[in-house]
C-alpha cells in the first residue's frame, strides 16, 4: 500500500473500510500493519485518491483495474 501524504485528508474512511483492521489513524499519521490482504477496499473508500495498491513487482495498480 502506498500513501500520498499530500492528498490524504486524514478522514479515516480507509480505516473504516478495512475488513482486516490493518489501518490505524494516529492523529494525522496512517499506519498499516501486516494484516493487510491487499483487498483494495481502502483505496476505493478514499475520497481523494491518496492510497494506491502496490504489487510485488512495484507496479501501482489502479483499483478499477483489479475489480
Amino acid at each position: 500500500m502506498e500513501l500520498n501524504d499530500d492528498r490524504c485528508m486524514h478522514c479515516g474512511a480507509c480505516v473504516g473500510a478495512c475488513p482486516a483492521n490493518a489501518i490505524y489513524l494516529n492523529e494525522v499519521i496512517l499506519d498499516f500493519n501486516d494484516d493487510c490482504t491487499d483487498c483494495g477496499l481502502c483505496v476505493k473508500a478514499c475520497p481523494v485518491g491518496a492510497l494506491s495498491l502496490i504489487r510485488t513487482r512495484g507496479q501501482k495498480v489502479p483499483v478499477a483495474a483489479t475489480a
